[in-house]
């Protein structure tokens, strides 16, 4: 190991004693930094100090002229008066990512990792683990072993001291760990989609966006075209490449005959496969699979791992999952698309969708999401505490839609409900698509619970109708 770089050589604060804190906690300690951690929870801070030596303190009571570095948390939010009041101070406040960044390029566990970064409102996970598969197909030809790191995966400081060193980082970053980022500079960028999310933690859309454009500030940097908001925040930056649904023009990745081709080197197209057949089905499985291929391209995975990769990559849960069929009908769990935005991409796969939605909307509008799908809409059974909300919009904009809204309150007895409504109107063709556009909190204790129990309740319920 080389020896602690300058930025650590000082007293270093870490807020926050949760799993992210613990983690730079744990990073810290093993490095010999002399390390303090600030929380207003007692037990957690009494849960760090028995596992780790080093000096803990309410977040109540920091001075900020005691430390030369604060390591925040990614839940702190900017606005937060122990960091609002380091900043003023004129302390440099980072993240646990931009922490790894920094570790990895002092070669602090050897030669630096090449970096390949995915964030957007929607598709990061599923453009990441696309991504990783490509990347570690290619490691025969290339030598390099990749990792799926951030939040899928292991985390980074994990990555970085593995004893089989890891190569290539595949991270998918949010907003949150972008914006404590300032030297980060990835290897390759990409930037899926920017729609309305975690406005309250940015204090505003703009510096929501912005963090997000923070994945394209390394050596090359990828947009979804199809995206205008994120356009708009890639116009400043030199060289940027793309990826598409559409027919591909030279510097992209988009999609020529039924054939997901490649023109990042702007002269004639490099085919990677199939569009059909790529999972999760419709718009949303193109558009993540033309962004990873963009990232492995410019990374330089080889087209033949690209194209075995994507044809054989599985969907993670909740993400577009078939996960029933029976009588002719396809039931779809995308119990991820917990906002508009997310939903839009899962509804436009499908020609004729019972759509079951509902829940937290969080202030989000419907209105322009369904109005856009109406046309496929063949029913709506609506569940959660904002139903009435995406009951009227659908009034609005879709009033052929047949509605069934389900008062029950029950996570189970609900879905249940919501199911065996959804089977009436459901005939040979069609897709029962769970595509919320809400959080799940009201009822369920994440989306991963209501995934789960919509996918039960479809295989009992449907069989047996």
């Amino acid at each position: 190991m080389a020896e602690l770089p300058p930025f650590l050589r000082g007293r270093v604060l870490v807020a926050g004693a949760g799993i992210s804190g613990r983690g730079c906690v744990a990073m810290l300690a093993h490095l010999g930094v002399d390390t303090t951690v600030a929380d207003s929870n007692a037990a957690a801070l009494a849960s760090v100090a028995e596992d780790f030596r080093v000096a803990t303190v309410s977040a109540n009571v920091v001075v900020p002229g005691e430390y030369d570095l604060v390591v925040t948390s990614p839940g702190w939010r900017p606005d937060s008066v122990l960091l609002h009041s380091f900043q003023a101070a004129g302390v440099e406040v980072i993240g646990d990512v931009e922490l790894a960044y920094r570790l990895d390029r002092a070669e602090v566990f050897g030669p630096p990792r090449i970096w390949l970064v995915v964030t957007g409102t929607n598709g990061k996970t599923t453009t990441t683990g696309m991504l990783t598969q490509i990347m570690q197909a290619d490691t025969p030809r290339s030598g390099l072993r990749a990792q799926a790191v951030g939040n899928i995966g292991v985390s980074l400081f994990d990555a970085l001291t593995a004893t089989s060193r890891v190569d290539v980082l595949c991270a998918e970053l949010s907003s949150f760990q972008l914006h404590w980022s300032s030297e980060l500079r990835p290897d390759v960028g990409v930037l899926l989609n920017v729609a309305e999310d975690h406005l309250d933690w940015h204090g505003s859309f703009d510096a929501y966006a912005r963090a997000k454009a923070k994945a394209l500030q390394g050596t090359c940097a990828v947009v979804g075209r199809d995206d205008a908001v994120a356009g708009r925040y890639a116009e400043r930056i030199d060289g940027v490449y793309g990826f598409t649904a559409g027919e591909p023009a030279p510097g992209e990745v988009g999609v020529s005959a039924g054939r997901l081709v490649s023109r990042l080197g702007g002269g004639q197209a490099l085919d990677l496969g199939a569009a059909e057949g790529i999972e999760p089905a419709g718009l949303a499985g193109v558009l993540d699979a033309a962004a990873a291929a963009s990232v492995a391209c410019l990374a330089g995975a080889s087209p033949a791992a690209i194209q075995e990769s994507l044809a054989a990559y599985a969907v993670a849960g909740h993400r577009g999952a078939v996960v029933h069929e029976h009588g002719g009908v396809s039931y779809i769990d995308n119990s991820k698309a917990t906002n508009p935005h997310a939903a839009d991409a899962a509804l436009g796969g499908y020609d004729s969708v019972i759509w079951i939605a509902g829940g937290q909307l969080k202030g989000a509008d419907v209105d322009e999401l369904i109005a856009t799908h109406a046309a496929r809409l063949k029913a709506a059974v609506l569940v959660g505490i904002d139903k009435s909300i995406i009951a009227a919009a659908l009034a609005r904009h879709a009033p052929h839609t047949p509605v069934e809204l389900i008062e029950d309150t029950d996570p189970q007895a609900a879905m249940d409900s919501a199911v065996r409504a959804a089977v009436q109107h459901a005939k040979a063709g069609d897709t029962v698509l769970l595509a919320p556009a809400a959080a799940s909190l009201d009822m369920y204790t994440g989306m991963a619970q209501r995934g789960d129990v919509f996918a039960a309740a479809a295989r009992k319920i449907a069989c047996a109708q």
